[in-house]
Formats: C-alpha cells, sequence, structure tokens
C-alpha cells in the first residue's frame, strides 16, 4: 500500500476489517464515506475504477435541498465554486422551473458537472480519513450477526475480502453489490440513444439552459459558465446501441433539428451515448447491507434530479450508522432508511418520467394535450410551486407517525438563531439541534450529540424543535405544560440520541 494525499490506497486487500465498507465511489458514496470518516469511524471506499475521477458524466445540477446539505457539512461555497447558478429550469414545452420564490439560501439550480462535486466530497473524505481502495469489484457478500464480508476481485485478478460492521452499496445501476445481495431491479428503458457531449458554441443561448423539442428531435443545452456547455439529444427515429460511436456532426445535426440552430457547435471535449431507464429495488436494506444511488434506484434524466436524490440518500443514511455503531439507536432506526427513502426514489422516479413522456409526445392530439396541461401548471400557482418544490428538493417531507406534530418530518429551513448564528451551521459535526425560545433551557443531559439553540419557528415563541443531523424535524411541540413539555422532550431525546451519557459502542465484534 502508499500514501496518496493523505489517502491509504489499496490496490490489494490483506483482509482488512472496518466499521463501515462503502462501494462506489461517486457522488453518493463519497459523501456517505466523508460522513462517517469525520464522525470518526473507520471506512473503507471499494471502487473498481483506477484511481482518479472519470469526467464522463451525465448529471449536471445541483438543487437547492442538495446544497441545503452541503451547507450543513461546510462544503456549499466550494461547490457553488465550481458552477454557474441559473434562475430558469425549463421542464417541458415552455413550462419553466422559477427556483427563485423557494425558501432558502439558495434560490436557483447550479449548473455543474458531477465531476466538479466529486472531486469536492474526494477532498473531504481524505481529509477525514477514509480509505480509498482502488481497483476492486465485489463479487459476493456474506452476513453473519455482526458483521458483513464483501468478497472482491482485483484488477489483476487476485480476489480478496473486506469486513465490517456495515457496508453500503453506492456502486451504480449496474451494481455489483446489488447483484451479490440477490435483489431484483424491476423496470424498463424509457429511452434508449441519448447523446451527450461538452462541447464549445461559437453563438451563445440565450439563456444558461434550455431545452426544446420539435417533431422527432429533443435537444438540452446547459452552459457551465466557463466556455464549456452540455449537450443532451435524441431523436426518436434514430435509434443505436449504446455502444455506437458518437461524432460531433450528429451532435449538430439533433441540435439544430431540436433548437433550429447548432449555435455555432465546434470542438468536443468528450462525447457519449446511453439509455435511460425508470428502476427501483424493492428493499433498500438487506441485514447489514444497504443500498442508495442508482444501485437503488435510477430514472430519467428531466429535471436533473438523479445525483440530487443519491446524495440525499447518504445524508439520510449516515447519521444513522453513526448512532448505531456508537451505541445510540436501535435496529429500528436503521430501518427507517428504507422506509424514508423508499417512497422518495419512487416520487423521483414518477415525477421525473412524467417529464420526460411530456417532452416525448408522438402525436398532434398528445401534443396538445400536454400544452394544455403545461399551461395549467404555469398558470395555477399552487401547482406550480409544488412542482418546484419537488424537484428542487425542498418540499421532501417523511411521513409522520400517528400523533405526531404536524412539522415532524418535514425539512426544517435554515432558521436564524438568536445568537446571529443559522441552523445549518449549528448541524454541522453531525449534531443534532435543539431549538426553543430563548426562555426555555433545558436539560440536555450530558449528551454531546446534541446542541441547544435559542430560536423561533416562523415567529412562533412557543414550539420548540428537535432537527436531526439530515435537517428535518424529529420532534416538536407547542404544549405550553411546563411539566408535559419536559416530559415530552426528555422522551424525545432518549428516542433520537439514546440515554444520557451513554458510553460509545465500538464495532469490536466486526474487528475480531
Amino acid at each position: 500500500m502508499h500514501r496518496e494525499s493523505g489517502t491509504t490506497t489499496r490496490t490489494t486487500p490483506p483482509h482488512p476489517t472496518s466499521d463501515v465498507l462503502v462501494v462506489g465511489a461517486g457522488p453518493t458514496g463519497l459523501l456517505l464515506a466523508g460522513d462517517l470518516a469525520e464522525a470518526g469511524l473507520d471506512v473503507t471506499l471499494l471502487e473498481r475504477r483506477a484511481p482518479g475521477i472519470s469526467n464522463l458524466t451525465r448529471s449536471l445540477v445541483v438543487h437547492a435541498r442538495t446544497l441545503e446539505q452541503f451547507d450543513a457539512r461546510g462544503l456549499a461555497e466550494d461547490v457553488i465554486a465550481t458552477g454557474h447558478p441559473v434562475t430558469s429550469l425549463q421542464l417541458f414545452g415552455d413550462v419553466r422551473m422559477d427556483p427563485t420564490g423557494l425558501p432558502t439560501r439558495y434560490p436557483y439550480v447550479l449548473v455543474t458537472p458531477q465531476f466538479e462535486v466529486e472531486r469536492v466530497l474526494a477532498e473531504r473524505a481524505r481529509k477525514a480519513g477514509v480509505t480509498f481502495a482502488y481497483g476492486n469489484e465485489v463479487t459476493g457478500i456474506r452476513q453473519d450477526a455482526d458483521s458483513v464480508t464483501a468478497t472482491v476481485r482485483t484488477t489483476d485478478g487476485a480476489t480478496g475480502e473486506y469486513r465490517a460492521a456495515y457496508l453500503a452499496g453506492t456502486d451504480g445501476v449496474h451494481s455489483g453489490v446489488r447483484r451479490a445481495l440477490g435483489l431484483p431491479f424491476p423496470g424498463k428503458a424509457v429511452i434508449r440513444s441519448v447523446v451527450l457531449a461538452d462541447v464549445r458554441l461559437t453563438e451563445a443561448p440565450t439563456e444558461p439552459l434550455v431545452a426544446k423539442a420539435d417533431g422527432d428531435a429533443f435537444a438540452l443545452v446547459a452552459g457551465f459558465g466557463d466556455g464549456w456547455y452540455r449537450v443532451i439529444a435524441w431523436h426518436r427515429r434514430r435509434q443505436a446501441d449504446d455502444t455506437a460511436p458518437v461524432d460531433l456532426a450528429e451532435v449538430r445535426e439533433l441540435t439544430r433539428l431540436a433548437h433550429g440552430t447548432d449555435y455555432g457547435m465546434r470542438e468536443a471535449r468528450w462525447m457519449s451515448r446511453f439509455h435511460s431507464d425508470e428502476r427501483q429495488v424493492p428493499e433498500y436494506r438487506v441485514g447489514r447491507a444497504f443500498l442508495a444511488g442508482d444501485a437503488a434506484h435510477v430514472h430519467s434524466p428531466a429535471g436533473g434530479q438523479g445525483m440530487n436524490t443519491g446524495l440525499q440518500d447518504a445524508a439520510n443514511l449516515s447519521w444513522k450508522l453513526i448512532a448505531a455503531l456508537r451505541g445510540r439507536a436501535t435496529d429500528e432506526l436503521l430501518d427507517t432508511y428504507h422506509a424514508e427513502r423508499h417512497p422518495v426514489g419512487r416520487t423521483v422516479l414518477r415525477s421525473s418520467g412524467a417529464l420526460i413522456r411530456f417532452a416525448l409526445l408522438q402525436t398532434r392530439a398528445q401534443r396538445v394535450a400536454g400544452a394544455l396541461v403545461g399551461q395549467v401548471v404555469k398558470h395555477v400557482p399552487p401547482l406550480t410551486r409544488r412542482a418546484i418544490a419537488q424537484v428542487s428538493g425542498i418540499g421532501i417531507a417523511y411521513r409522520r407517525g400517528r400523533g405526531d406534530h404536524p412539522l415532524t418530518g418535514r425539512r426544517a429551513p435554515d432558521i436564524r438563531l438568536a445568537d446571529g448564528s443559522r441552523l445549518y451551521e449549528a448541524l454541522r459535526g453531525n449534531r443534532f439541534v435543539l431549538i426553543t425560545p430563548a426562555y426555555e433551557t433545558p436539560e440536555l443531559g450530558g449528551r454531546d450529540t446534541t446542541r441547544l439553540a435559542h430560536g423561533t419557528w416562523r415567529g412562533d415563541r412557543r414550539t420548540a424543535l428537535l432537527v436531526r443531523p439530515d435537517g428535518y424535524i424529529a420532534w416538536a411541540t407547542d404544549t405550553m405544560d411546563r411539566a408535559a413539555r419536559a416530559d415530552a422532550l426528555a422522551a424525545a431525546l432518549l428516542h433520537w440520541t439514546g440515554p444520557a451519557e451513554q458510553e460509545p459502542a465500538a464495532a469490536a465484534s466486526a474487528r475480531r
């Protein structure tokens, strides 16, 4: 093994053990591994590729809710610096998403290539101490009561094993972890022979991100803000295998057919062809193994929700694994990962599928009907706001239990706290944040997992909130009965953060 930028890079596996194995060094795996390592856990990140980040990536937008998750990790400004904020995103026809009214610090869509997001997340993971094990492809998984073991094949054909308390498969649409777990991936191909290219243009489009369809052709053109543009193009009657070569002439023609111009397209730094599926695994958890990102769900690129949904998966799972490994959580908390994220993945699959179907309506009658629906969405503000909230992630909430406060499961906005700081600053370090009115200072029982902050929910001086590390509200109360309020808070803290002054539980059984 050797040291590289503060990170141990293994090319052959000496049967090492870790707290968590993360399989797949895309954005989802990098965020998850970084979260776990920053919490002091021993994390090994297995990646079948050789070292280095590939720029052959499809994702090009980061939405507001993902930027909030980056903010809670002190990464938002680094990611924003890589891209180009835009304030209008065309969904289909002349229906646009205007995120400027979203209740967030980030009321825009950030256009940036996926490899830039990976670069920021990889730097953070290295600094946190994640062990990167490149050239290792998972071929099998076995589990017992205390650990999970991954069998791997290296690039030189050798085999070996890695062992940990838990494993997360974030290894993409062709996930080896999913196959090793024997899980199906039901669904179908939505659109075939999609052409992607990063090109230079002689004439800049009138908008930084514009999508158009004309007859059988569709093309989206988005500027990265540095002179390069991403083109995603497709033609209904020109279907080719994913392995068929792409040349600049084809990209020019498809763009010209859809937009009426190719914008003087010239140099290309890369080109590719792919097909888009709609698929979702039925279970996100199998014992000590979890699936996240494209390993768990894939859908059409419409709305740019793919990478963002995977990153939200990671944000949901990381704090729960940390709590489990520190002995602060029951197995039921780990079950909530599937319970919360599977419905979100299904919703994104349906909404992105609806968007692509609107864009690709075939007959004149279908296009007329689609235009009418588009006008309804465009001119009925509640529908427009709901669509924007859904695509941006700001409107996503988790189901609350019977009898829970109406705020439970909802995203917490970036509340301005009484000391002048912000909620998402207080969340940094994988902490819960208890927000109470200034007159109330409850005892936290020595819990170093929870920070007490004074603030108000939209000016309401009665509401107290317990915010989870992923920025969702775990518990809330409005009662003014002091005894009932204290009892409810004590029960919430016990349920979510464990007993006061709980000794950390090491994953010793997985290391024996």
